[in-house]
């Protein structure tokens, strides 16, 4: 993190912002999304945002050949270009790679570039600004994603700090792990916090997300015990096979049922989005023969929530 000044001028390390996004929070929401992620969850359709830093990647449908460029290949220090004779295009080890970004710079056709990049906060808001009057109209404002943004605490808490004093709602989307510290600097500039329960079971979690929950189940509790006007929104990404079950669903819902600021229980179905951003990066992807929910199934368990949230508030709830 990059500190010269005052806080409007703190960097953080950023993949893309979203505009117009209606799932990441209440209204229309601009959604920035952060570098760096403590799960290497293996459903994940973000996988850019997993390193902590920028990181290149390579579409090769965007190359134009050697014959008609192949400027990238020289200014490699690290020689970790080289072209494929049955088409003629760069191709590039990723073993070899240092992500010094220098064939970026001169690839004309930008199928050499970077997932992520450094901004300030005033460079981030505004462009998050330009959606101001959608915001205003919906109730809407800014969301910080990722990957994890609470990994960036001091950008994420200097961000929402300067946002709210703008008059934007704001909101974060969190799986939990990280140091009690973080979600404690972060948390007070905070309205809406969108956090999800990928599994219940340790074992399970540690399994399909590399690490175990016993962190991210305490920082939850913490959470609500200690900011009770934040608007919880728990959520459980719905993986076919995984966590599709109504085991976990149940132990979900009497993980947040007894608290009275999480006011609602989110499925998010499985997709393939994000299939094509592994191989930009060199890498395979984990899970190619999943499917998404069947309708059926996705319908069964969100009754089941919504009949569980009506007993506790008959007045509304919150259950998708």
């Amino acid at each position: 993190m990059i500190r010269p000044g005052s806080a409007e001028d703190i960097s953080g390390y950023v993949v893309n912002l979203q505009h117009f996004s209606t799932h990441d929070g209440p209204g229309i929401r601009t959604t920035v999304f952060l570098k760096g992620c403590t799960l290497r969850c293996k459903w994940c359709c973000n996988p850019e945002t997993i390193a902590p830093k920028p990181e290149l990647a390579f579409n090769l449908k965007l190359c134009i050949g050697v014959k008609e460029c192949g400027r990238c290949i020289p200014v490699c220090p690290e020689q970790a270009l080289h072209v494929l004779d049955s088409d003629g295009k760069v191709r590039v080890n990723w073993d070899l790679c240092s992500n010094c970004g220098k064939c970026v710079e001169v690839c004309p056709s930008k199928a050499l570039y970077h997932f992520g990049s450094a901004m300030t906060v005033t460079e981030v808001l505004a462009e998050v600004e330009q959606d101001g009057g959608f915001y205003s109209e919906s109730g809407g404002g800014i969301t910080l994603s990722g990957g994890e943004c609470l990994m960036q605490p001091e950008f994420s808490a200097a961000l929402l700090k300067e946002a709210r004093a703008r008059g934007l709602t704001t909101a974060i989307e969190t799986a939990g792990n990280v140091p009690w510290k973080f979600m404690a600097m972060v948390l007070p500039y905070v309205d809406t916090m969108l956090h999800d329960y990928k599994l219940t079971d340790p074992v399970a979690h540690r399994r399909w997300t590399g690490v175990e929950n016993t962190r991210i189940l305490e920082n939850f509790r913490r959470a609500y015990d200690e900011f009770p006007d934040i608007d919880f929104i728990a959520r459980i990404p719905l993986i076919p096979g995984v966590n599709d079950d109504e085991a976990h669903i149940d132990a979900v819902l009497a993980a947040v049922l007894p608290y009275p600021n999480v006011s609602g229980l989110e499925l998010l179905p499985y997709h393939r989005y994000g299939d094509s951003k592994y191989g930009f990066l060199g890498q395979v992807y984990a899970l190619e023969d999943f499917t998404s929910p069947a309708p059926e199934q996705l319908a069964r368990l969100r009754m089941r929530i919504s009949e569980q949230f009506s007993k506790r508030n008959p007045q509304g709830l919150r259950s998708q």
